[in-house]
């Protein structure tokens, strides 16, 4: 697998929407986020009809060998509630309790910094490999993440323990469901890949949907390597698999090559859709977690945020943070050269052969 090629495109794709401009939780974009590649448990899913999916199903065409490898890597984001809390008694070193008396704030103001809660996320991984023999066997693979509960001390100008960071997740369960089918032509099979979400979820019909995403995959997607055979593009097949490309069924993804024009060995199966050898531009700076935007536009944006607006975005979130202080370092030259590239130029047809 090719995961220099696929690292850019696939953190593109899971933080895609993470935190939008303006980059603050008191904005409204950032109201209601998660809207990408969401799978929520079953229960609460099939309240809703099916409108929430509960699972996301790959399918799509691979050249394989007897001796070939197949990599399958599962991604998604692990929502983790982060909270405030005031401590009833601020504490000294000496007086440190595990977990002290606390009361929830929505702001708390500690030694020059402001705190509120926030949405956070942790990414996680399942990577699942098949061997040539296994091709035509179908395997269920659970997996499970443990929900934890984490405090961080926050302390004032004079080393007083006065406030908690409180982050917690709940725990998330799945499983990812392999088959393959041998089609007509030889040594080509279609590969299914389904991931489902199985956390158990008590009084389902109570749930709001911000309590259901905290046991949900968030942004999931499916990275798929091969070694010993290549995959089939499914926007572009040879004209011998246009059928049997049409016959395959991808519910919530949409599988496209990844890496250099012309490579076959990875597929990235993402919740938005993209066409073959998808490329991060060469001059984008970093992550701004909104593909759909232009990077110039968004870092100039950044840079007329008042001096209050900057505060809540860099207290915000960490990752808010650094593209903040990204954009504001960026030299002239490196923001002259989001203004504009031609990436190729196609001459005219001639005027007789037009």
């Amino acid at each position: 697998m090719n995961l220099a090629a696929v690292e850019q495109i696939a953190r593109a794709v899971l933080y895609e929407g993470y935190m939008l401009y303006p980059y603050r939780p008191s904005s409204v974009k950032n109201k209601q986020r998660w809207n990408f590649g969401v799978l929520s448990p079953e229960a609460y899913s099939a309240l809703q009809g099916g409108t929430d999916p509960c699972f996301s199903q790959t399918e799509c065409l691979v050249y394989a060998s007897p001796d070939c490898t197949i990599e399958v890597r599962v991604r998604f984001l692990h929502l983790i509630a982060r909270t405030v809390g005031r401590l009833m008694r601020p504490q000294a070193d000496g007086d440190l309790v595990k977990e002290p008396e606390f009361e929830l704030v929505e702001r708390l103001q500690v030694a020059g910094q402001v705190l509120q809660p926030w949405e956070e996320a942790e990414e996680r991984e399942v990577v699942l490999c098949l061997t040539g023999k296994e091709l035509l066997a179908s395997t269920i693979h659970p997996f499970n993440f443990e929900g934890v509960k984490r405090l961080e001390q926050v302390r004032d100008e004079t080393g007083i323990v006065n406030g908690l960071i409180i982050r917690k997740s709940e725990t998330v369960c799945g499983q990812v469901e392999i088959s393959t089918e041998q089609s007509t032509s030889a040594n080509v099979f279609k590969l299914t890949i389904r991931v489902c979400n199985t956390t158990p979820l008590e009084h389902a019909e109570l749930k709001t949907r911000d309590e259901v995403l905290k046991s949900s995959l968030l942004s999931a997607h499916v990275v798929l390597g091969v070694t010993g055979g290549e995959f089939v593009s499914l926007l572009e097949p040879p004209e011998h698999l246009r059928k049997i490309v049409l016959n395959c069924k991808n519910i919530g993804t949409w599988p496209v090559l990844v890496g250099e024009a012309g490579q076959r060995d990875t597929l990235l199966s993402s919740p938005i859709i993209l066409y073959d050898y998808p490329q991060i531009a060469p001059e984008s700076a970093g992550d701004l977690f909104d593909g759909a935007e232009i990077d110039e536009i968004l870092s100039l944006r950044i840079m007329t945020l008042t001096e209050d607006e900057k505060r809540e975005m860099r207290e915000s979130d960490v990752r808010a943070r650094e593209i903040l202080e990204r954009t504001e370092a960026l030299p002239p030259e490196q923001l002259m050269k989001l203004h504009g590239v031609v990436r190729s130029l196609n001459p005219l047809e001639d005027e007789e052969a037009s």
